[in-house]
C-alpha cells in the first residue's frame, strides 16, 4: 500500500457525494513521476486545471522542462510558440491519463484545462480563434479551454460553445458575472440546436473564485462586522448553488442530452491563517460541482478533511449574510469587478514572466 492509500477515502468520499476534485497544478514532473496517476487512482482526482502562474513556476523549477529548453529554443523563435511546444505535450499526456475516466463517465469527468493567452482578455474574436486553435492543437475530447469572464470573454464563450468546444470560464467573482456566463453558455447551446447540431458532450464549468473574495471583503469590513469575516464567499457560493439546483430552465437543453454548466470552486487554498486549512473544501461540497485545489490543500484534506453535503446547509442563513454585507456597504459586484481586473493583471504578468523565461 502506498503512503497515500490509508486516508484516500477522505477524498473519494467527496466523489461519493457527487463533487469532482480537480488538481490546480500541472507539470511534466507531475506526470513523469507517476504522481498524477497515483492521485487519480488513490484519491479519485477527476481533472486538472492550469494557468500561466502554474506553468511559470513549473518551468522555472522542473528539471525536465529545463532539460528540454535548448531544443525548444532551437526549434522556435517566438517565445509563445516555445511555451506551447514545451507544455502542450504535457496537457495531452494529462488528458490521456484521464481518458478512461472521461469514457467511463460518458464525458462528464476527466478534463484538463489550458488557458488562452491572457493578452486576449478583451479581444472576443481573438479569444475565439485562439480557443479553436488550441482545441485543435491539443486534439483530445477531454481538453477544456479556459477563457476569462471579461465582457469579451463572455461573448467569446457563446461562440466557442457553438463550435462544440469544452470551456472553463475562469475569473468569475460575482453573481452578475456568473449570470452573464450562464446566459452566454445557453445561447451557444441554443444556436447549436437551431443549426440541428448535437449538444451532447460539450462540457463547461464556471470557475467561481472563493478565497480572493473573502480576502477583499474582510479588508473592508468595519470592526462591528467582524463576525462576517470569512463568510462572504461561502454564503455567495451557497446561494449560487441553490439557484443552480432549482433553475428548471435548462430542461429544454437536457432533453437533447446537454450537460449543465457546473459551478467550479477555484482559489480554494485558505489565505487567512486563522481559518481551518480545508474550509473551502469542507464548506463547498455539493453534487454536480467541482472544486479545484492546490496540492497543499489536497494533502490537507486527505489528512483531516471531512466530507459532507455542505452546500445545501442553511441557504437562508447564507442569504442573511449577503444582506448584512450590503447593510455594511459591501457591494460584492463592485468587488468582483475589482478582483477581475486584478486577476487579469496577475495572469498577464505571469504570462509575460513566462515568455521572458523562454526568450
Amino acid at each position: 500500500m502506498n503512503q497515500l492509500s490509508a486516508s484516500a477515502s477522505r477524498l473519494k468520499a467527496v466523489a461519493g457525494l457527487g463533487q469532482q476534485i480537480w488538481l490546480d497544478k500541472l507539470s511534466r514532473e507531475l506526470i513523469s513521476s507517476g504522481q498524477l496517476a497515483r492521485w487519480i487512482a488513490d484519491d479519485g482526482v477527476q481533472g486538472v486545471t492550469s494557468n500561466p502562474s502554474i506553468f511559470y513556476n513549473a518551468i522555472r523549477s522542473d528539471a525536465a522542462y529545463q532539460a528540454a529548453l535548448p531544443a525548444v529554443r532551437a526549434a522556435h523563435v517566438d517565445p509563445e510558440a516555445r511555451f506551447e511546444a514545451l507544455v502542450l505535450p504535457d496537457v495531452q499526456a494529462a488528458c490521456d491519463l484521464f481518458a478512461p475516466l472521461y469514457l467511463d463517465s460518458d464525458g462528464h469527468a476527466g478534463f484538463v484545462s489550458f488557458e488562452v493567452a491572457p493578452r486576449l482578455a478583451h479581444d472576443a474574436a481573438g479569444t475565439v480563434a485562439d480557443a479553436q486553435r488550441l482545441w485543435a492543437a491539443i486534439g483530445r475530447p477531454n481538453a477544456m479551454i479556459k477563457i476569462p469572464a471579461t465582457e469579451a470573454g463572455i461573448a467569446a464563450l457563446e461562440e466557442v460553445i457553438y463550435a462544440g468546444i469544452n470551456v472553463n470560464v475562469t475569473l468569475v467573482f460575482s453573481a452578475a458575472q456568473l449570470a452573464a456566463v450562464r446566459a452566454a453558455h445557453r445561447r451557444g447551446l441554443a444556436r447549436r440546436l437551431e443549426a440541428k447540431l448535437s449538444v451532447q458532450r460539450i462540457a463547461s464549468v464556471a470557475s467561481v473564485f472563493i478565497s480572493r473574495v473573502d480576502a477583499a471583503v474582510d479588508a473592508l469590513l468595519p470592526p462591528a462586522a467582524s463576525g462576517l469575516r470569512g463568510k462572504a464567499a461561502i454564503a455567495a457560493a451557497r446561494v449560487a448553488y441553490h439557484d443552480f439546483r432549482n433553475d428548471g430552465s435548462f430542461a429544454i437543453f437536457s432533453a437533447f442530452g446537454a450537460t449543465p454548466q457546473w459551478l467550479l470552486w477555484a482559489s480554494t487554498g485558505v489565505k487567512n491563517p486563522d481559518m481551518r486549512d480545508v474550509t473551502y473544501v469542507e464548506e463547498l461540497i455539493g453534487a454536480e460541482t467541482v472544486n479545484t485545489v492546490p496540492d497543499a490543500t489536497l494533502a490537507a484534506f486527505r489528512d483531516h478533511g471531512e466530507a459532507r453535503l455542505s452546500l445545501i446547509d442553511d441557504v437562508d442563513g447564507a442569504r442573511a449574510v449577503l444582506t448584512q454585507l450590503t447593510r455594511h456597504g459591501i457591494a460584492l459586484d463592485t468587488i468582483g469587478n475589482d478582483l477581475l481586473r486584478a486577476g487579469l493583471t496577475q495572469f498577464e504578468q505571469a504570462h509575460a514572466n513566462l515568455l521572458a523565461l523562454l526568450a
